[in-house]
């Protein structure tokens, strides 16, 4: 007999918690946020009907207190508690501890949970399934030499992988058998110190990967579903960065057995509630199972996008005891999504996270929300007999959706994740959804911190995206030296310049108009018939408003001219003072992210990043005579690259080091972050020790 639910606690923060917020608001369901001291402004608190303290800073202290929220759960009166995703949301005790108190857990199974959280088990329990499994030892390696010894029967690559393991952490990949010891050591020290679990298993590694996984969902009176797959190919350090749905590599026979195995799985060990199962997929389409995840996924919107189905919604009517309100040959299956994942880091510095408030933050509009997407779903489906197959003519215009736990003011913690946002598209076809989220990243505004966005718009870019050409190693392989906005080369490097030349142009016309000077030669108002140059250097690059436009890299010596034509030929509404271009530069259409430093102007588009400034005609000259200031010497020195706690400090003074060599090893935003020497030297002095709280460049190491 189903029991409604009347309040919902979140056991979670940040986009997740909204989210959650956000369904059951439209269900008429009371909602309690829980936060910790650093979240006591969060967006998710101050959209809550209620909201409880329950402890510090760590996630140790606070989102990971069973007992803190239990005692908020009895403090509220909440009847049901959400977990999100990460935290307790896989934590067995926790949901042992809510049904002793009798609350409901939205969510599967205690039995569901302790099986597939352990690796090894859930492989064991796939294989009896019938579902297809990597090859590999089934059980926890004791040490570095059994690790070996398994290695070179199975044969290289191998995987070496926590049990306990999630989020890309415990895992190394050993190309030949001179890495397995050294991926054994550090893929346990990881598991240990993330999950409190030292167990690592091995398996072969799959060459030429795709990682795909099916959506399940499955209520408590014996009915379960897949709702289709989700390629989340491009990933960088095992963490997703992309994520779409339906994936392009795969057929419908392949998605039915697919489907039919998670289905399996799930049955086998009495799933309930919405759960993942994750599987690796070669060239040839063999899928093999990976994990199941127990939880609601970060991805989990692009599922919602082409079915119309509310999953979060679908959670909280099974944990009523409600049944599922479709068969699998009603699960719609309509046009395209892709996610990506918005991050507050550095792809400039080797994407280090960065940590900061957010001075100004607005998201591209209009925005669907997930009553949008159900109605509009519905109505897609109406169009046709079967729907499963809503022609494209039939279903609809592309949209955006943004799921965020942030909003201006908000701050980027060390303490958490850094992500800041799921930028979601959906088009009736897969171009099309590609289209409209290079349209959205270009309609993104974060200011505060770094952010990942111009490194989003150079994938999305990418030509081996677009047609589909993914596998796990597509950041490795098409981005090998790393990214760097400053010199990522576009198709329309040249026409930033144009941009650049013609907004200082509106900016002296209008200063001109403000102070009703009159427009004569020699005067520091440019007119409409002037000839600008650019002149760029070490990326900061200046425009001669008056002589035939000339565009000079300084630290390259490269020209390239401007003509005056170009710059009058340029048609856009942009008015001074805002911070997004849009346009036709030489007849290209152009959206161009503009941020005005004093004299300098920042404009990013398509992944490039480029600093211009806009001088007369004799300060151009001089330019090219000013002296270049000397740049520090800190070769010498290890410096922290972020915020966060020293865990390790891996030499000592008087140590002599090779480049590449570890030197010390930084906790920060749920990633240990190892940091290597740079070339060969000795150690002067160890400036910081183990368990410190560092900020950034904070020196960790001298040399000699």
């Amino acid at each position: 007999m189903p029991v409604p639910i009347a309040k919902i606690l979140i056991a979670n923060r940040g986009e997740i918690a909204c989210r959650v917020i956000e369904t059951a608001r439209r269900l008429g369901i009371a909602t309690v946020a829980v936060y910790s001291d650093a979240d006591r402004h969060a967006l998710h608190v101050r959209q809550a009907d209620e909201a409880v303290r329950i402890g510090g800073n760590a996630s140790s202290e606070s989102y990971l207190k069973i007992d803190a929220i239990l005692d908020a759960v009895k403090a509220t009166g909440a009847d049901a508690v959400h977990p999100g995703f990460g935290f307790l949301s896989e934590n067995a005790a926790f949901a042992i501890a809510l049904e002793k108190a009798g609350v409901a857990f939205i969510g599967p199974g205690v039995r569901a949970i302790e099986s597939m959280g352990d690796k090894i088990e859930s492989k064991k329990i796939a294989a009896a399934a019938g579902v297809s499994t990597v090859p590999g030892h089934p059980d926890a390696v004791a040490d570095a030499d059994e690790a070996y010894r398994i290695a070179e029967s199975i044969g290289c690559p191998v995987m070496l992988k926590a049990s306990a393991g999630g989020g890309g952490k415990g895992m190394r990949v050993a190309d030949t058998l001179d890495d397995v010891r050294s991926g054994f050591e550090a893929a346990r020290n990881e598991a240990k110190s993330a999950f409190g679990d030292d167990r690592v298993f091995v398996e072969k590694f799959i060459e030429e990967p795709r990682h795909i996984e099916i959506q399940v969902i499955a209520d408590t009176v014996g009915n379960c579903l897949y709702l289709h797959e989700r390629e989340c190919s491009i990933q960088r350090r095992h963490q997703k960065v992309v994520e779409e749905a339906p994936s392009s590599f795969i057929d419908p026979d392949t998605r039915r057995a697919m489907g039919e195995q998670a289905v399996a799985l799930a049955r086998a060990v009495d799933y309930r509630s919405a759960g993942t199962v994750e599987f690796i997929v070669d060239k040839e389409r063999n899928f093999y199972f990976l994990e199941m995840n127990t939880r609601l996924q970060v991805e989990h919107p692009v599922t919602e996008c082409i079915t119309g189905l509310d999953l979060v919604e679908l959670m909280i009517d099974v944990a009523a005891g409600e049944k599922l309100p479709l068969t699998q040959d009603e699960v719609p299956l309509v046009g395209h999504s892709f996610e990506a994942r918005v991050y507050a880091e550095d792809p400039d510095r080797g994407f280090l996270p960065s940590t900061g408030r957010i001075s100004h933050y607005e998201p591209p509009s209009p925005r669907a929300t997930v009553a949008d997407i159900v109605a509009g779903a519905a109505a897609r489906a109406g169009a046709g007999d079967d729907p499963s197959d809503v022609s494209a003519e039939t279903s609809g215009a592309p949209f955006v959706r943004v799921d965020t736990g942030i909003d201006t003011g908000g701050e980027i913690s060390m303490h958490y994740d850094p992500m800041i946002a799921k930028l979601v598209t959906w088009a009736p076809t897969r171009d099309a959804a590609i289209d409209a989220m290079q349209d959205a990243i270009d309609r993104y505004r974060i200011v505060g911190v770094s952010h990942n966005l111009p490194f989003l718009s150079a994938l999305f870019a990418h030509p081996a995206l677009r047609s589909g050409d993914l596998t796990t190693r597509f950041i490795e392989d098409h981005f090998p030296d790393g990214f760097d906005s400053g010199s990522h080369e576009t198709d329309t490097d040249a026409l930033l310049a144009v941009v650049a030349a013609w907004m200082e142009r509106r900016v002296r016309e209008r200063d001109a108009r403000a102070v009703d000077a009159p427009s004569v030669p020699g005067s520091s108002v440019m007119a409409s018939s002037s000839a600008p140059s650019v002149s760029p250097g070490g990326g900061v690059k200046s425009i001669d408003t008056a002589a035939p436009g000339t565009l000079v890299v300084f630290d390259d010596e490269r020209r390239t001219d401007v003509p005056a034509e170009r710059v009058d030929g340029v048609a856009s509404d942009w008015t001074p003072g805002t911070w997004l271009f849009k346009g036709h530069v030489d007849g290209t259409p152009l959206q161009v992210a503009v941020e005005r430093a004093g004299t300098v102007w920042r404009l990013s588009h398509r992944g490039r990043r480029c600093a211009l400034r806009v001088v007369e005609p004799h300060v151009a000259a001089l330019m090219a005579l000013m002296p270049v200031k000397q740049e520090k010497d800190l070769s010498k020195l290890l410096l922290s690259p972020m915020p966060g706690l020293l865990t390790k400090v891996l030499v000592a003074e008087g140590d002599d080091v090779a480049a590449g060599q570890d030197l010390a090893v930084i906790e920060a935003m749920k990633m240990e972050n190892t940091l290597s020497a740079v070339k060969d030297g000795v150690v002067k002095r160890v400036a910081a020790n183990a368990g410190e709280s560092l900020a950034v460049d904070a020196v960790i190491v001298e040399f000699e």
